[in-house]
């Protein structure tokens, strides 16, 4: 296992100050791009530093340092377990603390796109793996024994001959002095004893014990409240505000327009700032605001839906993959199929809502803490933006309560950050529930014209999967001749063998903020496609997993996860009367994940009797959280099929919190049994977001086969299915 960015070097293996020379702190060097896979790693622009990940103090005390925000995935525990591993210490036995965006701990400083455990595995191995060689050849130079008679074990090196020991800290000094191994040898995977092991999380205990700190949990002294009032009908413009009756409110002590800033969606509001949260949002209440909505109060989802349809017949669209010749085989088929799949607008909804508490101190220094997933990037881009030096920009990364994409986009710091420049006090901006729920940004509806042709012996011989979607950009002058990759996602990496296949995407401009959600795209598309895919099976008179299977004849991930599926769900074996099942199955940059959901259909509704999930990850670290993420994204695919979504009229959302934009319940959602496929090598996969996509039409295909209804539009209420 070799990493050719994770070279160590004299130059970044750095004595802590502060230790007077006694501590240790290591870390790793390598380059970096702007790259968002870890595959395209290498392609290296400038240097930059993986700073001091392990510590270790000469009383003993161990810190690791996750680089990776806790959003509830488990990174608290999953990153240092991969140092813990290689350093011989038990994670109970160490302090974690979390990194802020600074430099010395690199570019990846985010959590998106199942990217944490994919992007680090082996670059912190190395370090964990480089420190107990280092602590090895101090003890054995102090004994003056060779290495090879010195192991580790438990912060702990031992004399195998004589059984001496000497405890890290002990060593700190003495191996601070070493040159630090360019190659540290990694160990074999069958003598882990964390990774690929069920594993407490650390965090756990301080949820439930309430001693986390969220970054709505924030305080800081002098520190004032802010809620801004936007327009609820979105793209209006401000015209004037009379805060008269907000500043008669006890405790409000300003006034002041902030605005919003998300991509090229930009917005301005109006923030009512007070001694506590209670008065500013009493102040907010009693603003008087004017706006212009330059014509954009008619806007409503029943319009928009008819548009995308109409603009789905008039317009070809960009290809994004072809190959052979779909149009000529489309038309001389003998079995011809179409149809039209549709998904709403959904929002993230995190159980905690938006919030920052900035603070802009003497000497041009920035201070923000704040829930968020790219810590990374808040300090080099509000350094950039406000001309501040980055060693002045201190980040708090906080536990996240949640986030789904929708922390990737810092729109609720930048509004904090303009109200503590304008006060010159501490701001702590908070978004009510309504605000989360209302103002977005949102996952855009997505909809799918589907074409299929079956020889006449039922095999599939042509296929195309047409997008017809916004993109997340938001650009009105988007470039129709182009397609976008992010809105095409995966349909074109799927393997089933297709000889003529041909993939578009038409553009279709949505005047509302969007943003990614758990598994982007891959959330809409794998419907449509994997529910058309069972569409093609039935006109073949094949059945969903016979048909899928038959176009796999060759070795691959998918192949290998469909048949997991076959084997752990008894595919085969007869159901009882009334039952029906499905499966589905997705492949696209997070990964690979597949369902088979078993319905009955009893009266009036369809009730979920079992799902079996299996995800191929190629190596684990928590199976524990594995299973948890998998359980996590089925029940957000459920909530998202079934739940009525978000919809638009008048200019604004109709839906205003959990009480008309529900969540799945814990009474709904059924119990999934997860199967995880690993190889052993090198080969990473993510996991927080692949156990979603494939779980709708997974759902999907288990109705049709229960009751003969084919489901091409979400949401539906599952229980009026007739």
């Amino acid at each position: 296992m070799t990493n050719n960015n994770s070279n160590i070097n004299r130059r970044n293996f750095i004595r802590l100050t502060g230790l007077t020379g006694t501590g240790l702190i290591l870390g790793l060097s390598g380059k970096a791009s702007n790259a968002t896979n870890i595959e395209n790693l290498s392609a290296a622009a400038d240097p930059f530093e993986l700073g001091a990940f392990i510590m270790i103090n000469p009383n003993g005390e161990i810190t690791l340092f996750n680089s990776k925000p806790e959003i509830g995935q488990g990174t608290f525990q999953s990153i240092p377990a991969l140092m813990a591993e290689e350093l011989e210490v038990s994670l109970d036995k160490v302090t974690i603390k979390q990194t802020g965006g600074e430099k010395k701990y690199g570019f990846m400083q985010f959590a998106g796109g199942s990217m944490s455990i994919r992007s680090e595995y082996h670059n912190l191995r190395k370090v964990g793996a480089a420190a107990k060689e280092m602590l090895l050849k101090a003890a054995s130079t102090q004994w003056n024994v060779p290495v090879s008679e010195c192991y580790a074990s438990e912060a702990t090196i031992i004399h195998r001959p004589t059984g001496k020991k000497l405890g890290y800290g002990e060593l700190a000094e003495a191996a601070s002095k070493l040159e630090v191994p360019k190659s540290p040898v990694l160990k074999d995977p069958k003598d882990f004893k964390i990774l690929g092991k069920p594993g407490a999380r650390p965090d756990i205990p301080l949820k439930v014990n309430g001693t986390a700190v969220f970054g709505i949990d924030a305080t800081v002294p002098g520190m004032v409240y802010a809620s801004i009032e936007r327009c609820p009908v979105f793209n209006s413009k401000l015209v004037s505000f009379d805060a008269t009756a907000a500043k008669k409110i006890k405790g409000v002590i300003a006034v002041e327009t902030c605005e919003r800033i998300h991509e090229v969606y930009k917005t301005t509001g109006v923030a009512v700032i007070a001694e506590t949260y209670w008065a500013a949002v009493q102040g907010r209440k009693a603003l008087i605001v004017t706006w212009d909505h330059q014509g954009n109060e008619t806007f409503n989802s029943k319009d928009f839906e008819q548009s995308l349809r109409d603009t789905a017949k008039k317009e070809t669209g960009a290809v994004a993959h072809q190959q052979g010749d779909f149009d000529k085989a489309f038309a001389n088929a003998a079995v011809k199929l179409e149809a039209f799949y549709e998904t709403p607008v959904v929002s993230h909804s995190p159980i905690e809502p938006m919030n920052c508490l900035a603070s802009f101190t003497e000497g041009n220094k920035l201070e923000i803490w704040t829930s968020t997933q790219v810590p990374g990037s808040l300090v080099t881009d509000f350094a950039k933006e406000y001309q501040i030096p980055v060693e002045n920009m201190k980040v708090h990364t906080l536990f996240n309560g949640g986030g789904f994409g929708r922390r990737l986009y810092p729109d609720y710091v930048h509004e904090a950050v303009q109200l503590t420049k304008k006060i010159g006090k501490p701001v702590k901006a908070i978004w009510t529930r309504e605000d989360d729920t209302q103002q977005g940004p949102f996952r855009p509806m997505t909809y799918s014209a589907m074409k299929g042709a079956l020889s006449p012996d039922g095999k599939a011989i042509a296929f195309q999967h047409k997008v017809i979607a916004p993109t997340l950009d938001m650009k009105k002058d988007y470039d129709k001749s182009k397609s976008d990759e992010t809105m095409t996602e995966g349909i074109s990496e799927q393997k089933y063998e297709i000889e003529h296949m041909k993939n578009v995407y038409v553009h279709h401009y949505m005047p509302v903020p969007l943003a990614a959600w758990r598994a982007v795209t891959s959330t809409t598309l794998a419907f449509s496609h994997e529910c058309f895919i069972d569409e093609m099976a039935y006109a073949a008179k094949k059945d969903g997993m016979a048909f899928r299977l038959g176009m796999l004849t060759k070795e691959s991930d998918t192949k290998n996860v469909l048949q997991k599926l076959k084997e752990v769900s008894s595919w085969d074996k007869p159901l009882p009367t009334g039952w029906g099942r499905g499966v589905a199955q997705y492949e696209f940059f997070a990964g690979q994940g597949g369902y088979v959901i078993e319905v009955s259909k009893k009266g009036l509704g369809i009730k979920i009797e079992k799902v079996y999930a299996v995800i191929d990850l190629g190596t684990v670290v928590n199976p524990d959280m594995v299973s948890a993420q998998v359980e996590g994204a089925a029940t957000m695919a459920l909530t998202a099929a079934i739940k009525n979504g978000i919809t638009f009229d008048k200019g604004k959302t109709v839906q205003s919190n959990y009480s008309t934009n529900p969540l799945v319940r814990i009474n709904e959602m059924p119990k999934v049994e997860v199967h995880i496929l690993t190889n052993g090598g090198d080969k990473i996969k993510g996991v927080g977001e692949p156990g979603l996509p494939p779980f709708a039409p997974a759902l999907c295909n288990a109705i049709f086969a229960a009751t003969g209804k084919r489901i091409r539009r979400l949401p539906f209420d599952i229980n009026k299915i007739v």
